[in-house]
């Protein structure tokens, strides 16, 4: 993506990497360039993703971004199907200021602070009626009591004949050696990207934490989140089961990599 000056210069932290200030777009591009160290698939899903959502929905759907972050997915729905219409929904103020940040002046695209953990995080929706709900890497986060409830809520936004889709992590028993070979190769090459000066989690936390545009909204994740730690991480197989239990018809695996997989339901 290209980049468009809005006016702060950015600054530079201990990790080396240069702030972007108010450059929304920088931001943006920053923070795909550190999920992609970790995801280097990380397009190939959102293309599958938005191809699904065209063909089950067409060309103008209304889509909630689940666990929206920057609102990646959104991004690239809007590019890909200029017609749609997204909300997205989170709960980290410093990645909600950068998507607000970027989708400012889009009537497109709103966004919503709401916690999934919560029994009534719908009712901040500004509607319970979607096309399509997705979610990228995201929900891992959550343990399994909460995800399952997270699935339930899910099922009551989405209309009859409408998609869900999670990509995520989904590891799969049964193939230790070909699990090993392969993380070892992604770490060799993570290792090599950040020699190049591609930033990981914590480099790029470190540096938005000293941006001053971002580090009230740093401070107060900080305050939100504390120690974050993963939840569980459950098989392709559970995801499509608890999707069809939640009340969606049909429910299957359709990518997967070697940890990870993208589960889609048609409700």
């Amino acid at each position: 993506m290209t980049s468009a000056t809005t006016g702060t210069t950015g600054i530079t932290g201990t990790t080396g990497i240069t702030g972007h200030g108010d450059d929304w777009r920088a931001w943006q591009d920053s923070w795909d360039r550190q999920q992609e160290w970790y995801l280097p698939d990380r397009e190939e899903r959102f293309r599958v993703m938005t191809d699904l959502v065209e063909a089950v929905a067409g060309p103008e759907p209304v889509v909630l971004d689940l666990a929206c972050g920057t609102g990646s997915i959104t991004d690239r729905l809007l590019r890909r199907l200029p017609g749609a219409r997204s909300v997205g929904v989170d709960l980290d103020p410093a990645l909600l200021t950068i998507a607000r940040g970027t989708f400012a002046g889009d009537d497109r695209a709103e966004f919503v602070t709401a916690d999934l953990r919560d029994d009534d995080w719908t009712r901040k929706l500004p509607r319970r009626d979607f096309d399509a709900v997705l979610t990228a890497t995201a929900l891992h986060w959550m343990d399994t009591e909460a995800l399952s409830g997270v699935y339930r809520a899910v099922a009551s936004l989405v209309r009859p004949g409408g998609l869900f889709v999670n990509a995520d992590h989904m590891p799969q028993e049964g193939t230790p050696l070909i699990d090993a070979a392969e993380r070892a190769l992604r770490l060799r090459r993570q290792e090599e990207q950040k020699a190049a000066g591609t930033p990981d989690w914590r480099a790029w936390w470190e540096l938005a934490g000293r941006d001053p545009v971002l580090a009230d909204a740093v401070a107060r994740r900080s305050e939100v989140f504390g120690d974050h730690s993963n939840g569980d991480f459950q098989p392709q197989e559970w995801h499509a089961r608890t999707l069809r239990e939640a009340g969606f018809r049909e429910a299957r695996t359709v990518w997967c990599s070697v940890p990870d997989a993208m589960v889609a339901a048609l409700r």
